[in-house]
């Protein structure tokens, strides 16, 4: 009986909703119109809120897939705690710093979130005064850019970093560092008083850049992790345990990217969001086939690692250019992204600049070419759309916006690494940044938390006799190593 009435009531339901905008329309066109956009608008950035926050998930599988069995779980922790601080931090006086104001340098309202639906900058009053939730969904919108910058930053100190030295920093980078290269390049700041405005549509520079280059600092303070070179000063390959997730993890960056660049537009209009999902997903297509090329030229295989991190950075190069560019040019700058991820790899790895994940290729490199891809590829048709800067190079724009973004490029590059750097220099002075040698060996699960990821693994066989989880007569002290009760341990 329920299940009928259920049947008939959805239908009923479905109706109602949608004569409702029917009536509206009816009684008075335009506000009812206006209304339902509005509307339409936030939903859209809502939607694109939850893609980009679902992206924690893919930098979790991605990094852990990058550690090794032993340092499995404590990325689980370290995305859980550092998206929570930079939440606090980010409602407290990021927003304000970055989006509280129309400054050259930074805001200066909306701390604690007090701020109405107007509290200038590109947030002021993005749909009209009819809506009151449009600030917090921007507020909302741009957090997840903070925490996605915050994330990269990690990439580069696994397996050998404190988790106490990850608090105060994503303090700092969420309250501070961020949010003024969110100002100068979002919130009508620095940005866009250099030429005709710097063009980076969803965050190249401003997100990517920043991650990446706040992640060098503190690889340059915390160094390589053990046994990474040899007596001979060459780099070893340090594998890591799961190939598989860390493909899930690309595949789950992807997905979100569509909202990280898609619902950049803030909005509907003209059906913009999906030309620019489109380029997106072009964007990092070549990427893909860009790093198997080279991969395969260099290397002579087709390295996964490498592949998979050829994705990320297509999506990093196409991330500036996304709102800016033609789809031609899509695949060719995330095809060259490609290219500059696997070379960037090799090389940071000569320079003895331990990278488990690629970080510094993948958002730093990749973020500085799709920056400057816009002065070659932007066209005049959406120069003239977004209304920021002129057509590039290709378009017969000179290299006038090309000096524009390199311009942009320097001062992220300088700025983020001078506050990060002496955040990370007092860190170390104080509670300090590297785990011991002993803790390192151990793994960072049981060291840091006290639980191993994969607790079959480590724990000796004969402790687990007891709760018939070993079968009987194996020698003490023996690792199980992913086995049931029915399969044999080798002795050690």
């Amino acid at each position: 009986m329920r299940s009928t009435r259920l049947t008939r009531a959805v239908p009923l339901a479905l109706l109602t909703t949608l004569s409702v905008p029917g009536l509206a329309f009816a009684q008075d066109d335009e506000p009812a119109s206006s209304l339902v956009m509005g509307n339409l608008d936030l939903t859209w950035v809502i939607i694109g809120t939850v893609l980009v926050f679902f992206m924690q998930a893919g930098f979790a599988f991605l990094e852990i897939g990058f550690s090794r069995g032993k340092n499995a779980g404590m990325g689980i922790a370290k995305i859980l705690v550092n998206f929570s601080i930079a939440s606090i931090a980010w409602w407290a006086v990021g927003f304000a710093v970055a989006f509280g104001g129309a400054g050259t340098i930074a805001g200066d309202s909306g701390f604690f979130a007090t701020f109405g639906n107007s509290v200038g900058g590109l947030a002021g009053d993005l749909y009209g005064d009819t809506f009151t939730g449009s600030t917090f969904a921007f507020f909302a919108f741009q957090f997840m850019f903070c925490a996605v910058s915050l994330a990269i930053v990690w990439g580069t100190t696994l397996e050998r970093m404190k988790f106490a030295a990850y608090i105060p920093f994503a303090i700092i980078f969420a309250a501070v560092i961020y949010p003024l290269i969110a100002h100068w390049g979002f919130g009508g700041g620095l940005f866009a008083e250099i030429g005709d405005g710097v063009q980076d549509f969803a965050g190249s520079s401003v997100v990517h850049l920043t991650g990446a280059t706040a992640a060098l600092a503190a690889l340059v303070f915390l160094g390589p992790r053990k046994g990474k070179y040899g007596p001979d000063g060459k780099p070893r390959a340090i594998p890591g345990h799961n190939m598989p997730l860390f493909g899930l993890g690309v595949l789950i960056l992807w997905l979100g990217w569509f909202g990280f660049n898609g619902a950049s537009t803030l909005g509907t209009a003209d059906g913009r969001f999906a030309e620019v999902i489109a380029v997106t997903n072009l964007g990092a297509a070549g990427g893909v086939i860009g790093a198997l090329i080279l991969c395969q030229l260099v290397l002579k295989t087709m390295d996964v690692g490498m592949i998979g991190n050829g994705a990320i950075a297509g999506l990093v190069a196409i991330t500036a250019p996304s709102g800016y560019v033609e789809t031609w040019a899509a695949p060719i700058i995330g095809l060259i992204g490609g290219f500059i991820v696997v070379g960037g790899v090799l090389m940071f790895d000569r320079m003895r600049l331990d990278d488990p994940v690629g970080a510094l290729s993948a958002h730093g490199l990749a973020g500085i070419w799709g920056t400057l891809a816009c002065g070659l590829f932007t066209s005049d048709r959406l120069a003239e759309y977004i209304g920021v800067g002129k057509a590039g190079l290709f378009y017969g724009g000179g290299i006038g916006q090309l000096a524009t973004q390199a311009a942009a490029v320097a001062l992220t590059f300088i700025a983020v690494f001078a506050m990060s750097a002496l955040a990370f220099a007092l860190i170390k002075a104080t509670i300090g940044l590297r785990v011991s040698e002993e803790e390192e060996v151990a793994g960072l699960d049981i060291s840091e938390h006290g639980m191993y990821g994969y607790p079959e693994q480590f724990i000796p066989a004969s402790e687990l006799e007891g709760y018939g989880l070993a079968p009987v007569g194996v020698p003490a002290g023996a690792p199980t190593a992913a086995y049931t009760s029915k399969q044999e341990v080798p002795a050690t």
